[in-house]
Formats: structure tokens, C-alpha cells, sequence
């Protein structure tokens, strides 16, 4: 599937998350994730990894955008949308490659795969 294509597949969801809504997400999906990486932890120790470095990266990227909640303020809002695609595709191919493609964790990943999609396409981007 091209770009464009999927593009045009995201102009249908309304955008209803401004920064400031956009920021309280990030911080419960870090907060959600690095909670799933210690419940995980003897169960599962790769999918444990796999839920501490989204947390984990989610959260550094928080704290650096210049959006309400952010820290230090470096990025920009457009460039949190960049790492947020390419978390979103982290989490598409994570339990492939973590070895984790046929346990039952791995469902955990793919579908916060689709909800950053969602999230993705549902953020007003200039409003940051």
C-alpha cells in the first residue's frame, strides 16, 4: 500500500485530539506500558522488554515535545507525529521481532499498533 493510499484512509477520522489531549494520551500509554512490562516480567520476558522500551520511548518522547506536559521541549509537534509512526510500526513488528509473533502477549502490541493509528489520525497536529 502507498503513502497516499494510506493517507486517504485516515481522512475520514475526525480530529478531536488537540496537544494538550493528545500529551494525556501519551502519558497513560507510557504509564500503561511500562506497568504491562513489570506484570509481564516472569510470564513473558520478551514481551516484558518489548512493553518497557514502548513505555520507555513513548514517555522520553513526551517529555521532549513542545506540547502542554512536555519537559524539555525540543521537538516539535511534528516530530512527535514521526516517532509516533514509527512507534506505532515498532509495535506492528515487535513481537516478530522479539520472538513473541505467536504468544497471546503479542496481541497486546498489535492492537496498541492500531490505537496509535487512530491516534494518529484523529490529532490536529498544528494545534501545538
Amino acid at each position: 500500500m502507498r503513502t497516499e493510499d494510506l493517507m486517504t484512509l485516515a481522512d475520514n477520522v475526525p480530529v478531536v485530539l488537540d496537544a494538550k489531549g493528545h500529551a494525556v494520551m501519551d502519558y497513560v500509554v507510557a504509564g500503561t506500558f511500562l506497568t504491562l512490562g513489570f506484570a509481564l516480567r516472569n510470564r513473558n520476558p520478551r514481551a516484558s522488554t518489548l512493553a518497557f522500551v514502548h513505555g520507555a520511548s513513548v514517555l522520553l518522547v513526551s517529555m521532549l515535545t513542545d506540547y502542554p506536559g512536555g519537559v524539555w521541549r525540543k521537538l516539535s509537534f511534528q516530530t512527535h507525529r514521526t516517532m509516533d509512526m514509527m512507534q506505532a510500526g515498532l509495535m506492528a513488528a515487535g513481537p516478530t521481532m522479539f520472538g513473541i509473533a505467536d504468544d497471546p502477549e503479542a496481541q497486546l502490541f498489535h492492537g496498541q499498533a492500531l490505537l496509535e493509528g487512530g491516534v494518529i489520525a484523529a490529532t490536529d497536529w498544528a494545534s501545538a
